[in-house]
């Protein structure tokens, strides 16, 4: 059995009546209803459920970008949701990695030097070219974002969130506006972030074929967790259904 220090290095993240809400009153929107969650280190986590279940807005509090309106959140040892501004900053700038449906690269940059956008300030960094070797980019480092497809763009943004290293790599619909074929490819990518750097990978999505490749699957429905199912046999990247 695990003492409570073991447990806590397992632990990615844990949260206990963890509560969000918008507004006041009769046209308050409850976001989060009272979420207890833990995610081990190095899983690939996937978050499923419809638009307006919760999971993006568990996935922002988790990151950083959002507070909670009751309850707390930790990563690892660090309770998030009592953390100040300038704390908070520093730890999405340490810890995380986001990765968005739309792939928000500076036009006027080539892949390299947007990806060296988030090298220039991390502290541990591997290079802009390692990082875009590991998504198979190597061959397209000096090309604009127009000169590259979607899939490619996302690609790029995968690198330039894993360039820093991060624990932790944050998905929100990453394939959202992908097809298929392209949409596979990226998700082998995220499966090769975890496998060769230990990442943890959690992906928010609506499409329920994508839980076939995680460890861990989340159902979000009405700001709750519906379930919890742990996966002993994911599938790769390649053999998910579209």
């Amino acid at each position: 059995m695990l003492d409570a220090k073991e447990e806590v290095a397992k632990t990615a993240f844990r949260t206990e009546g963890l509560t969000k809400t918008y507004g006041e009153g009769r046209s308050a929107v409850h976001a989060l209803r009272g979420v207890d969650l833990e995610i081990v280190r190095g899983e690939i986590v996937v978050l499923l459920g419809p638009s307006g279940s919760g999971k993006s807005t568990l996935l922002n509090i988790l990151g950083g970008l959002d507070r909670a309106s009751e309850g707390d959140a930790w990563f690892g040892e660090q309770c998030l949701t009592k953390m100040n501004d300038r704390q908070l900053t520093a730890y999405r700038r340490k810890h995380v990695g986001f990765v968005f449906q739309f792939y928000n690269l500076m036009p006027s940059l080539t892949a390299r030097e947007n990806v060296e956008l988030v090298t220039e300030i991390a502290d541990n960094p591997i290079s802009a070219d390692e990082a875009l070797d590991l998504v198979g980019l190597g061959k397209r480092l000096d090309h604009f974002p127009a000169q590259l497809s979607g899939g490619e763009q996302q690609r790029v943004a995968i690198a330039r969130a894993i360039a820093k290293q991060p624990e932790v790599l944050f998905c929100d619909e990453p394939t959202g506006a992908l097809d298929s074929t392209t949409g596979r490819a990226v998700l082998r990518v995220l499966q090769d972030v975890n496998e060769k750097l230990g990442t943890t990978v959690l992906i928010i999505t609506h499409a329920a074929a994508t839980a076939a490749m995680a460890g861990r699957v989340i159902n979000f429905a009405d700001g709750a967790i519906r379930d919890v199912k742990l996966n002993e046999n994911p599938v790769d990247a390649e053999e998910v259904e579209w």
